[in-house]
């Protein structure tokens, strides 16, 4: 099998595998999917991921035809570099083999400045033609005209707080907090039209490639704010050079007064997500991140580093 077979016949792929008629080298997939890297027959590589065997539950219907549909979006706006998808089955996604290197102050320039034109290129309404999904999590992408901040705490916080509180990993003190800021969201400014974003930009999206460019994988595309972009970089040790991602950004297309303060909001989706799927460990994070958008006194250090 070559890629312009690949191409051709997606669908042979899971036989492939299984008759072990190509070289499969496992490689780190995150912590929800198996991955490896393939070898096809004329020396391409490709990166596949599966839902693990023995998990305890099936893979979520959707899942890697919706993450497809993302990376098909995004790379649409010829903007950010972003793998062509490849194989996209109920129970596969392959997309072309990213080369890594090192992050660079140039490649992070490089990045803010594509960051801006694919937010740019915009959105029909927020959320999505298709069903969502962020991590595991299924994620409610009914298109919506806004306004963003309605939009954003009906469909991007307050799920994610009833499923927090459901399985008991936030107490009142943090559900309190993060009510609050569901009930006074309107009040922090920045409503936008719908932008097209990655959401899920955390750092461990950003695949810094040999080739010197920013790639973005694992995405839970939509239409929403491009600040959320921004702030999820800043999320979990903030991306490499992330000060001179924001500049270039910034000079490329200039962002909202009031936007260092309405990081936090913009952070409270990821950290939700993370109590909603992995319970208490995150519930200080979440406390802390609620009380700084209510404070507006976010932690800059890690934003303007």
């Amino acid at each position: 099998m070559d890629l312009a077979y690949l191409r051709a016949h997606p669908a042979h792929l899971p036989t492939f595998l299984t008759h072990q008629r190509i070289r499969e080298t496992p490689v780190s997939g995150g912590s929800i999917c198996a991955a490896s890297r393939l070898t096809l027959d004329d020396g391409h590589s490709v990166f596949a991921k599966t839902w693990p065997e023995g998990a305890a539950q099936p893979v979520p219907a959707g899942f890697f035809t919706t993450e497809a549909a993302g990376l098909r979006w995004l790379r649409d706006a010829d903007a950010v570099a972003v793998p062509e998808v490849l194989v996209a089955l109920p129970e596969l996604l392959a997309v072309d083999w990213i080369e890594p290197g090192e992050p660079t102050p140039a490649a992070a320039e490089r990045f803010g400045r594509e960051l801006a034109v694919l937010h740019r290129s915009g959105a029909s309404a927020f959320g999505a033609d298709w069903p969502g999904f962020v991590g595991a999590l299924d994620q409610d992408n009914t298109p919506d005209p806004g306004p963003w901040s309605t939009w954003f705490a009906q469909r991007r916080l307050l799920p994610y707080l009833r499923r927090s509180v459901d399985v008991g990993a936030l107490t009142a003190t943090e559900t309190v907090l993060v009510e609050r800021v569901i009930d006074t969201v309107g009040e922090y400014g920045g409503d936008e039209p719908p932008a097209r974003i990655h959401g899920d930009l955390w750092p461990g999206n950003v695949v810094w490639g040999l080739d010197g460019r920013a790639w973005l994988v694992d995405p839970a595309a939509h239409g929403g704010h491009r600040e959320t972009d921004l702030a999820q970089l800043a999320l979990f040790g903030g991306a490499p050079h992330l000060d001179r991602i924001l500049a270039a950004y910034r000079e490329a297309w200039p962002l909202a007064d009031g936007w260092r303060e309405r990081v936090p909001l913009h952070q409270l989706h990821l950290l939700l997500v993370h109590t909603a799927a992995f319970g208490a460990t995150w519930r200080e994070a979440v406390g802390r991140c609620a009380r700084e958008v209510i404070d507006g006194a976010p932690d800059r250090a890690t934003v303007e580093q």
